[in-house]
């Protein structure tokens, strides 16, 4: 059994008491199955219930980056104002353009009756919350709330999906999990996959030695970098403005055979063939960009589009739009990358005769709902055989989680 120690006490949230603090646990070893069948009971056994956290006035935003921009553009659209934006690099910030007509001002800037009365949503998941929050504790902020909690209150407005919370485990919820966390093919996974679930069942931020949270190499871990070879044929799904097709091209050094770009928002689309028209031309020929809506059969839904890469199928969307499966696409891929705001597993059961026809190296997100703690993976692990497969964090605040999986021939 690995014992746990708490290194982040609760932080006073004096006009919040009702709300406790985040609160960090950190191990010293990573889980193996059993101690990882034993934490997983432990959170299954917490009373705590976690949810939305409503806005209040005045509000400020904490980070001017690009989750801060989201968070500044949800809000708007939202009809939820916003008094200031807190940034280390505010000035910087400010020259850029990007801030126009907003208060963005240095940490160091804020009145200490600022600091007192307003709700202070942090906008930053590329390091751990825990200590970011104790440290704007300590500089007198007294209400502290990741950004994706107070995203949760407008769900019925905003698709924005990044903040749910986990509902309590039953026994064959727990039992289900289980089965999962022992399949992994390391312990890695598994001590990502429990930090996932911490975060969602009981917001509390766990952490394990040896199971650092890489940010930079999201959907090309070293174990996936190892395994490409020469000619693969990419299917990016969730292409938006061509980030993931660009490092593909990179990772190859150009020698790629096929780059089918799916993006199925029209905005994030144009941006997309703008990036990729700067490529040289005997890249671009080798590239097909596609609108299509993936999904686990075709059928017609509403689409709410123009936010961004958090465009997507929504009751929230005032577009129809007739959706088509990952097989009528007829690709051959051998490489899928699939980033879709909780349509990846929709589109994995839309697409399991081209998986288990050419067996691709696959690589999905799954942070954006509840699948990810259990349904994605162990629906990846009951249909495709002869594949091993890994779970990694590369963000903070249960986002930036992906499952990997890798067939076994590809050694």
């Amino acid at each position: 059994m690995i014992e746990a120690k708490q290194t982040g006490a609760q932080v006073p949230v004096a006009a919040s008491p009702e709300r406790p603090a985040v609160v960090a646990r950190a191990f010293d070893t990573l889980p193996d199955r059993p101690s990882s069948l034993a934490l997983l009971r432990a959170i299954a056994d917490e009373t705590c219930t976690p949810g939305p956290v409503a806005p209040r006035q005045p509000l400020a935003l904490y980070g001017a980056g690009n989750l801060g921009r989201l968070a500044r553009d949800h809000l708007r659209t939202v009809g939820e104002d916003f008094g200031l934006v807190v940034d280390r690099n505010a000035e910087a910030l400010a020259a850029g353009g990007e801030w126009t007509g907003t208060r963005l001002v240095h940490p160091d800037a804020v009145y200490a009756e600022t600091k007192a009365r307003a709700m202070l949503a942090v906008s930053i998941v590329t390091s751990p919350y825990v200590p970011l929050q104790a440290a704007l504790a300590a500089a007198g902020w007294r209400d502290i709330v990741p950004f994706y909690d107070i995203a949760e209150s407008f769900r019925d407005r905003h698709p924005l999906s990044n903040g749910w919370f986990a509902e309590p485990f039953a026994d064959d919820d727990a039992a289900a999990i289980g089965a999962v966390l022992s399949a992994w093919d390391d312990d890695l996974s598994r001590a990502h996959h429990l930090q996932f679930i911490a975060w969602r069942r009981l917001r509390q931020e766990w952490s394990f030695c040896g199971a650092p949270v890489t940010i930079d190499d999201r959907f090309f871990i070293p174990q996936i970098l190892a395994v490409m070879r020469p000619n693969e044929r990419l299917l990016d799904a969730g292409a938006h403005h061509g980030s993931v097709t660009a490092r593909f091209i990179a990772e190859t050094d150009g020698q790629f055979a096929s780059i089918l770009a799916v993006e199925p928002d029209e905005q994030n689309r144009t941006v997309l063939e703008q990036t990729l028209g700067g490529r040289a031309p005997d890249q671009r020929s080798r590239i097909t960009v596609s609108d299509a809506l993936l999904d686990s059969e075709r059928r017609t839904v509403r689409f709410h589009h123009g936010l961004g890469y958090a465009s997507q199928i929504s009751p929230t969307g005032t577009d129809e739009r007739a959706t088509r499966t990952l097989d009528a696409l007829g690709a051959a891929p051998s490489f899928v990358k699939l980033h879709l705001e909780g349509g990846e597993l929709a589109a994995l059961k839309g697409g399991i005769a081209t998986l288990r026809k050419y067996r691709p190296i696959i690589v999905a997100t799954v942070y954006h709902d509840a699948d990810g703690i259990q349904a994605t993976p162990a629906w990846l692990m009951d249909n495709l055989d002869g594949y091993r497969f890994l779970f990694r964090l590369h963000s903070w605040c249960g986002t930036g989680a992906v499952v990997y999986a890798i067939p076994e021939e590809r050694q």
